[in-house]
């Protein structure tokens, strides 16, 4: 067999194992191992083994999503989010669907403390989806508003997502960074625009609750505000402005969310160590994917099939246009079966060499990447978010209500990244003001 074939064989093996369940990790290692020992030997592929994993996950700029996990995990274990969805949701009562669009809100705000979807629904999901199931709203637009907004925490800085493209891809976290702020506040602002045109049309499904709070539980609310605005002003307003670096900001971050929770009396033991567990086993997920991702990468280079790949696409138009459906459909079709971590590092080694041959910029088509694989998380048979969702409600819904209430949102992704495609600025505008 030839190296392409060896490659093309691989590609399809590696899917085929991860479809049967097989950690994808462990999938695309052994892959990997036994591909680049077809191509030359036994010898080369356990040198490779033995040399490459440290080497890469020894990166400093990696050790900056151990830290955001813990942060998102500690703000999640010690009810950060409760304050603030209770001051939005006095906000913002007398807007139609009023709690839905404070969902959001939240949603956001919290993805910028989290840096990860998984968290971010997970946390909201046990303050907001009941509070709008108590007050009558349907329950579709209860679960499908945080599924979605869960998935802000791969867009909005500091993600996690981000940190392993701009890794993977040797291009600035920091830039990547702020390319994100803008277009995870803009998809944030159209789901609410879409929740208001929703309800006005059918008033139904926010129920028919008179939401009423007193002087005093406004107080108190206005008093619970506070933890997670200075934990994001202190995170992106250092990384934003030059004082310390992504890596030094997670450190940073984590150890500011300990002190408030602490300072807040929330910092229990058992709150502490759940955060640290979450963080551990999510790290160690992470890092074993990207093992695999890097064996993967040096499998499919050594076959050719970057090129081969590049070469396909290409040879049906060389246009930006037809590159990036070509990139679309690939994460819509396989984001409906991986999920987002293993997709982006499966699909790397394939998708660069394509975008640095077209000469795209790089940054730009990072956001376009993440707000793809944010799609991913909400679309059936495999929505990461909408498990999540599932899981920490129990009984209250059914998954295919759940699949059902994201199917509005998953339209306003497609707006979203449309806008994001037309009008590069959006992704852009931030990276060139702070960085020239």
């Amino acid at each position: 067999m030839s190296n392409i074939s060896i490659g093309t064989a691989g590609i399809f093996i590696a899917l085929f194992l991860i479809a049967l369940r097989v950690p994808i990790g462990l999938a695309l290692g052994l892959v990997s191992v036994l591909g680049i020992a077809a191509m030359t030997s036994m010898n080369v592929a356990w040198g490779m083994i033995s040399a490459t994993p440290f080497d890469y996950i020894g990166q400093w700029e990696l050790s900056a999503a151990p830290m955001f996990l813990l942060m998102g995990y500690l703000c999640s274990t010690t009810d950060m989010t409760r304050g603030l969805f209770a001051a939005l949701r006095l906000a913002l009562a007398r807007l139609p669907g009023g709690l839905a669009i404070a969902s959001v809100g939240a949603c956001a705000f919290f993805a910028a403390a989290a840096g990860s979807s998984v968290a971010t629904a997970s946390a909201m999901s046990r303050i907001a989806v009941p509070e709008m199931l108590r007050n009558g709203y349907d329950k579709g637009l209860a679960t499908g508003t945080i599924a979605a907004s869960g998935t802000l925490g791969s867009l909005i800085p500091p993600s996690v997502l981000l940190i392993l493209y701009g890794v993977y891809a040797q291009v600035s976290v920091g830039q990547l960074f702020l390319a994100g702020f803008i277009p995870g506040i803009v998809s944030a602002l159209i789901y609410m625009a879409m929740i208001v045109v929703r309800v006005k049309l059918k008033p139904s499904l926010a129920g028919h609750a008179v939401i009423t709070v007193g002087a005093e539980e406004r107080r108190t609310i206005l008093r619970e505000i506070w933890p997670l605005p200075v934990l994001i002003f202190s995170v992106l307003g250092g990384i934003f402005s030059g004082v310390f670096s992504p890596t030094e900001a997670g450190a940073l971050g984590a150890f500011i969310a300990g002190l408030i929770a602490f300072v807040r009396g929330q910092l229990t033991r058992a709150a502490f160590f759940e955060a640290v567990r979450q963080a551990i086993i999510s790290t160690a997920s992470i890092f074993l994917i990207l093992i695999g991702s890097l064996f993967f990468t040096r499998f499919l280079a050594l076959s050719g099939m970057p090129t081969a790949f590049s070469n396909l696409i290409l040879s049906v138009s060389s246009e930006p246009w037809w590159i990036l459906l070509a990139v679309t459909v690939i994460y819509v079709v396989l984001g409906m079966l991986i999920d987002s971590i293993g997709l982006l590092l499966l699909t790397l080694p394939l998708i660069l060499p394509l975008i640095e041959t077209a000469g795209m910029n790089p940054i730009w088509f990072g956001i376009i990447v993440v707000k793809l694989l944010e799609i991913g998380l909400v679309t059936p048979p495999i929505g990461l978010n909408v498990y999540m969702i599932k899981s920490a409600l129990g009984n209250l819904v059914t998954l295919p209500e759940v699949f059902r209430g994201v199917g509005w949102f998953i339209a306003m992704d497609f707006l979203t990244l449309l806008l994001l495609i037309l009008i590069p600025a959006l992704s852009l505008w931030l990276p060139q003001l702070a960085f020239g």
